[in-house]
């Protein structure tokens, strides 16, 4: 099988190629990335994936990706709630007209399936101490222009599915963590910072929270859902590991055996979403799918990958 995977060279993007290499190395990998701030060469090395540079934007680049291809795994994303807020255009061209260009080339070149990426930030924010969790069911909610621009991207996909049948699945996760994350995200900027001996920023009182999972977890659930979930359907991924970003941070100072001293709270984001939680039954029922890495181990293993691997990390502080 031919797969593309766009995006491919960010950070689930490259975990994902690393990881569908390994678990089908019969198929042909192609990856489509712009090499924006978050997209990296280096994240790819050594990988039997044939690299083409290019932006789901431009309808030629998707129009010479998607020769020869039978599955579109879609990554591609502006994904960075600060960088929204400070520039929200880049991130409704990237999110809502990309999807859409990459959603016509793909009917135009009869590829036989697309599966779409998202976020739990679609669903909005639920409150803290609440027992409440977004479902499969829930309404779309998104609060500020990353999360809009990924919910307007989800409905075109299912917008291409029910006006044109193109077979696609969608599924939105909770926060990853793991390998080549960009250090603007919580878990690298904290563990970087602390390696640099530098204090770590934290919004408000840290007391919003997070669903967190490995990113090989995901990598294995889009993989199953791109095989075998219903056409049109959505799947929420989540290994239901609910942490807030204080309780996150104090976790990393412990394994790098810093202070809490290291902690800096800082003013808090416009709109910042209190809590995210994901009912992953639909994935765990209908296709058997589960995280296989306990959160300790998996966030252990991801803090000694930046403590050894600080050539990729440090030139993009």
């Amino acid at each position: 099988m031919n797969v593309l995977i766009t995006g491919g060279a960010g950070f689930i993007g490259s975990n994902l190629a690393r990881y569908w290499t390994e678990q089908h190395p019969s198929d042909r990998v192609a990856v489509l990335d712009a090499l924006t701030y978050a997209g990296h060469r280096e994240s790819l090395a050594g990988l039997p994936v044939r690299f083409l540079h290019g932006d789901i934007t431009h309808p030629d680049d998707v129009r010479r990706a998607l020769e020869g291809i039978d599955l579109v795994l879609h990554l591609a994303a502006e994904t960075h709630n600060d960088r929204a807020i400070g520039g929200p255009m880049t991130a409704v061209q990237t999110n809502v007209v990309g999807t859409a260009t990459l959603l016509e080339g793909c009917r135009k070149a009869d590829v036989k399936r697309l599966h779409h990426v998202s976020t739990d930030e679609v669903y909005g924010s639920l409150p803290l101490d609440s027992p409440e969790i977004f479902t499969v069911d829930s309404p779309y909610r998104p609060r500020g222009p990353y999360s809009a621009s990924k919910a307007g991207a989800d409905h075109l996909v299912r917008a291409w599915h029910e006006t044109y049948g193109l077979a696609v699945t969608i599924s939105s996760c909770s926060n990853n963590f793991g390998p080549y994350q960009h250090p603007e995200k919580l878990v690298p900027l904290a563990v970087t910072h602390l390696l640099n001996g530098q204090k770590v920023p934290i919004y408000g009182n840290g007391q919003n929270v997070r669903d967190w999972i490995y990113v090989t977890d995901h990598c294995e659930a889009i993989d199953v859902i791109a095989r075998h979930g219903r056409i049109g359907d959505t799947y929420l991924v989540s290994a239901q590991q609910e942490l807030s970003n204080l309780a996150m941070v104090r976790r990393l100072i412990e394994l790098l055996g810093a202070d809490e001293g290291a902690i800096e709270f800082v003013a808090d984001r416009p709109g910042h979403d209190l809590r995210y939680a994901l009912d992953p039954t639909k994935i765990v029922t209908e296709l058997h799918w589960a995280p296989k890495h306990t959160f300790e181990t998996a966030l252990r293993e991801t803090v000694e990958w930046y403590r050894s691997h600080p050539s990729w990390w440090r030139p993009l502080l």
